[in-house]
């Protein structure tokens, strides 16, 4: 048997899977409900209500991804010098990513809302209850959650193949722990940080269920609106046209992926 057939199943599941959704998209967007060509749909995107939910998307998942930095590049030095449980720890950072995302979500509900657990708590202790969901907190904090693990392992795979001799020769010369980190280490490892950015921004941009629940539908980004037109509004032909819009964006992220982390070391 010739070796190339067994590359069939991958190529059919590329063609059903990828190939013809895209080439629905493209045609539904570029096209009008008579079938006639058209950019309307495209330029959409510029209308005052989608032009409003594209910027809040653009500017909730620029703060999601600032909180992923933040937050998973010391915990990647830390896991850097950590030998024996370093396998335990990540594993308890990918374990919620086992949970149904929905679930995930819904957890968070549950902890935000009105009478839920964090206001349970601050009542216990005497201090008035706070108003959590349906809030932009709220979502940015939902988005943390469900794509820290995305920043966090690529910033860790790579500062994992810093040699150690790298920073120990720099100790010998002088430089000081904030040195190290900052002359050494951070710039080795940005092939895993621009990944890591990559892989957090772009599903916070397109999403739609976190802030569909954690914001109560009052708080519409450009995902949502997306998703209203195909099941909603019933309007394919919008819908697909903003999706190829967000196309852009994936492309760019992808052309900036390609740019800083050639050989793909953020992604191994």
């Amino acid at each position: 048997m010739n070796k190339r057939s067994f590359t069939a199943p991958y190529i059919i599941w590329i063609i059903g899977g990828t190939l013809i959704p895209l080439a629905m998209m493209f045609y539904y967007g570029l096209t009008d409900e008579s079938g006639t060509w058209t950019l309307q749909n495209i330029l959409a995107i510029f209308e005052p209500g989608n032009l409003r939910a594209l910027w809040k998307s653009l500017l909730y998942s620029a703060a999601c991804t600032v909180v992923c930095l933040l937050l998973s590049y010391p915990i990647a030095l830390i896991l850097r010098n950590v030998k024996r449980a370093k396998g335990v720890i990540v594993f308890i950072f990918l374990l919620p990513m086992w949970v149904n995302f929905l679930l995930r979500t819904m957890a968070w509900q549950v902890l935000l809302e009105k009478g839920g657990v964090i206001n349970g708590i601050l009542s216990w202790i005497g201090l008035p209850k706070a108003r959590l969901i349906n809030t932009p907190g709220a979502i940015i904090m939902g988005m943390v959650y469900d794509f820290l693990p995305f920043m966090l392992l690529p910033i860790n795979n790579v500062l994992s193949k810093v040699p150690n001799s790298l920073t120990e020769a720099a100790y010998d010369l002088g430089a000081s722990k904030a040195q190290v980190i900052t002359k050494v280490l951070l710039p080795l490892s940005v092939p895993g940080i621009v990944s890591g950015i990559t892989m957090v921004f772009v599903p916070a941009l397109t999403t739609f269920v976190i802030s569909n629940m954690l914001g109560g539908g009052k708080i519409l980004l450009i995902g949502n609106i997306i998703e209203q037109e195909f099941t909603v509004g019933d309007n394919w032909n919008l819908g697909a046209g903003l999706s190829i819009v967000m196309m852009i964006f994936i492309l760019v992220s992808m052309a900036f992926i390609a740019k800083f982390d050639k050989k793909g070391e953020g992604l191994a």
